[in-house]
């Protein structure tokens, strides 16, 4: 997923909220895309990107994965990015302020990355608003396991 492809149904999202989920490990970032997606049900799904790693699969955040990575999952109803450590939020934040990067109206997530994740795609699943989605994966804070 973080090379370019893309999870859900591509004829069915035209109005979903896409996700992008950004990890310093590519696997990471593929792995809890996948799970969220798979925990989604069948059906018709939001668009989910993974942007995990370096380019040359190293460890790290990448500018330019992160910003395809959202054109990617784009349908116009915005996009939520997860983001896994200090460093993804810092990347995110400077695509966000050159303004021109990311596509109108995506928007970082403060959320913890797997639960979250998990929430957000559930959420624009079901065709919710940015706002709505953006809420279930910070909802996740409150996740209680003992």
């Amino acid at each position: 997923m973080s090379g370019g492809t893309v999870a859900g149904a591509a004829g069915d999202q035209a109005s979903l909220v896409g996700v992008v989920l950004v990890s310093h490990s590519g696997p990471v970032a593929e792995s809890v895309a996948a799970m969220a997606t798979g925990l989604a049900g069948g059906g018709i799904q939001a668009p989910v990107a993974a942007a995990g790693g370096t380019p040359d699969g190293g460890l790290g955040t990448s500018a330019e994965l992160i910003a395809a990575a959202a054109r990617r999952v784009d349908r116009g109803a915005g996009v939520a990015i997860l983001v896994d450590l200090g460093s993804a939020v810092l990347t995110v934040k400077s695509l966000m302020a050159e303004g021109d990067e990311l596509p109108e109206g995506a928007r970082l997530v403060d959320a913890p990355f797997v639960e979250g994740a998990v929430a957000a795609v559930v959420t624009a699943s079901a065709g919710a608003a940015l706002s709505e989605v953006t809420a279930a994966a910070e909802e996740a804070y409150g996740y209680r396991k003992a």
